[in-house]
């Protein structure tokens, strides 16, 4: 994905369009699928390298098509621009988290077939949370691996829903194009200038200060699908919970897509980063404070609501605010955002196995600290290059007046 973040995203869209681009896309994720039937290293390479040429193709055509989408509507009906791309932005967040629900219940169901487990010893729990250095991942009742004809209807029903949603777009969704580049009469770059976009694009300033936003979102990320998941439900609860703890952070996460949508109307983007910054803050302190035990059944899914809450944030406000501020080179934008996102899954994924808990947390502390303060830089210099043209407009009736004075 990071590889393919770098070329493919602008050359794909600019010779399928963003919807072809979105339906070759959704056949890798589909061969992924198909890989798992049998699962060895020979099928899942090459299918995880198809999963990643088209992971961000797909995701920059998405992008791109709301960005288009949304201006177009805000300029049929005479609103601002970044207010329907944000609303726009917020509805397909709902709709992409709560694909989450759906399928961590599917999952939670079918493996929920299995014999019940024995109780957690006690020495396993003590090495649960921020303590776990890797000692608790032996293979205990708790990571019991699921009968394979359980594993092959779990896939069954992941290819079929993806098949389907192929066709469902391929047939139903409608192609569109740029307005912008159409009012202008532009043919579009050559070959090229369209390969190497993505990285001409780091010559602006205000997207080099932004590459930590995505980066945060990958870590984050990563974080509660690798080790929140591992090191605190499945050490603590069994595996069998992850399904329902991660329908919790899908749900408040699909709730809050929708909400912020409409809330960046009347507060503006900064209030929603300043909420999605302190919550992640909270939680990271907490997690690293905390002892996970059975009993504390609710808490364990307190965590994943609030981290939804904060992932909320940073999926809406970040796709929109790369969309309002790069309108005119929207797919080398997106383009960068899956990059730079890419980079903090694999940094993240890369020392899972060699850092202990508490110090992947305190990772994660030092690059939202970073990120924040370069969004607030970029905030700074666009509400000052906002304020240049209106003082520019205040100065033309001054001059104007004493003209006639002169006069």
């Amino acid at each position: 994905m990071l590889l393919s973040s770098m070329f493919l995203p602008p050359l794909l869209i600019k010779r399928f369009g963003c919807k072809w681009t979105i339906v070759i896309s959704m056949c890798c994720y589909v061969a992924f699928s198909l890989g798992n039937f049998y699962a060895s290293w020979f099928t899942l390479v090459p299918t995880s390298i198809l999963l990643g040429l088209g992971a961000a193709p797909l995701w920059s055509a998405q992008g791109t098509y709301l960005t288009i989408m949304g201006n177009t509507q805000a300029e049929k009906a005479g609103k601002v621009g970044r207010d329907v791309v944000n609303q726009y932005f917020g509805i397909f967040f709902l709709i992409f988290q709560s694909s989450g629900v759906w399928g961590n219940l599917i999952s939670s169901l079918v493996f929920g077939q299995t014999p019940s487990q024995e109780a957690i010893p006690e020495e396993q729990l003590l090495s649960c949370g921020a303590s776990d250095c890797l000692m608790a991942t032996a293979s205990t009742n708790s990571t019991q691996r699921p009968s394979q004809t359980l594993i092959y209807t779990l896939l069954g029903i992941y290819t079929g829903s993806g098949v389907l949603a192929v066709l469902l777009v391929a047939v139903f969704l409608e192609p569109i194009k740029d307005a912008q580049r159409k009012r202008e009469g532009d043919e579009g770059p050559p070959f090229w200038s369209t390969l190497l976009s993505t990285f001409r694009l780091l010559g602006d300033k205000r997207l080099r200060l932004l590459v930590l936003l995505p980066m945060y979102s990958g870590f984050e990320q990563a974080f509660l699908a690798g080790d929140y998941t591992r090191s605190y439900v499945t050490c603590a609860l069994g595996i069998r919970f992850v399904g329902y703890v991660m329908i919790c952070f899908s749900a408040t996460n699909s709730l809050c897509s929708v909400l912020y949508g409409r809330l960046s109307q009347k507060t503006g983007r900064a209030a929603l980063y300043a909420l999605g910054a302190v919550t992640h803050l909270c939680c990271i302190i907490a997690l690293l404070l905390w002892e996970p035990h059975p009993r504390q059944l609710a808490v364990f899914f307190v965590f994943s609501g609030l981290w939804g809450v904060s992932d909320a944030v940073w999926q809406t406000q970040n796709n929109a605010l790369y969309g309002v501020l790069f309108e005119k080179d929207k797919e080398a934008a997106f383009a960068n955002y899956r990059l730079w996102e890419s980079l903090g899954f694999v940094i993240a994924f890369g020392y899972s196995t060699f850092l202990c808990v508490n110090v992947k947390l305190y990772i994660l502390l030092g690059v939202l600290s970073l990120a924040m303060l370069a969004y607030g830089t970029v905030e700074y210099l666009e509400a000052k290059k906002a304020a240049r043209p209106a003082a520019a407009e205040q100065a033309k009736p001054a001059e104007g007046e004493e003209t006639e004075t002169a006069m």
